[in-house]
């Protein structure tokens, strides 16, 4: 036996349908269409191919695979202070979300072993002799008020420096730990998107028309 189907009447159905539609825009608003490439935009933002990575290092004269981060909760990337330390390696400052002291994460190509790594001074430089501690698969070194865990890998070092007084070794220690290379949404959020070849530099004393030239002219009156 088939089964009757009920079917509501259109004037039952009209509010319905305004209903569902009511947040919808046309298809030419701008409004909507606005909204769209502004959410197509951020969508692929998020997308970061291997590519763009090695573009966004090299950009800044920093070797690929010399960018490594660090993450624990109490730290907080510094944005402007990322670059380039030596020939081509990484640089990047943290603060203690707890205190404001700043905690330095640098990659270098070399090499540090137990027996050498009293040679290289703690920072830039170092008034007191450089003491080394192995601790775990790091160095532990001290030395001009300063203290670092060095992680040597194979052809590279990444040392995290900071101040003794300001920064506890503990969170030193957590810091290291934690020591990895960025994941794409990492990789966004410490190297800076380099400007496409090409694109001019925007200057807002240019005019519209014209040379080009910049506009000097006055008033009447002076």
């Amino acid at each position: 036996m088939m089964r009757r189907t009920h079917v509501l009447p259109l004037l039952l159905l009209s509010p319905l349908l305004l209903t569902a539609c009511g947040t919808e825009r046309p298809a030419g608003d701008p409004v909507a269409a606005s909204a769209a490439a502004e959410a197509s935009a951020a969508a692929e933002e998020d997308i970061v191919t291997p590519d763009e990575l090695e573009n966004r290092a090299q950009a800044l004269g920093i070797a690929p695979e010399l960018v490594y981060v660090t993450g624990t909760p109490g730290l907080t990337l510094a944005p402007q202070s990322v670059g380039v330390v030596g020939d081509d390696g990484f640089s990047a400052s943290y603060v203690v979300d707890a205190s404001g002291a700043v905690l330095r994460l640098a990659v270098e190509r070399g090499s540090m072993t137990e027996d050498t790594c009293r040679e290289l001074p703690v920072g830039d430089t170092s008034a007191e002799r450089t003491t080394c501690e192995p601790d775990a698969a790091t160095l532990y070194r001290t030395g001009g008020g300063r203290h670092e865990y060095a992680l040597p890998k194979n052809g590279f070092v990444i040392r995290l420096t900071a101040d003794a007084g300001a920064v506890p070794r503990a969170v030193l220690r957590e810091a290291a730990d934690s020591v990895h290379r960025p994941d794409a949404a990492e990789a966004v959020a410490t190297l800076p998107s380099p400007r496409p070849a090409g694109t001019p530099v925007e200057r807002g004393d240019l005019p519209p028309a014209g040379d080009g030239a910049p506009d000097n002219s006055v008033d009447m009156g002076g």
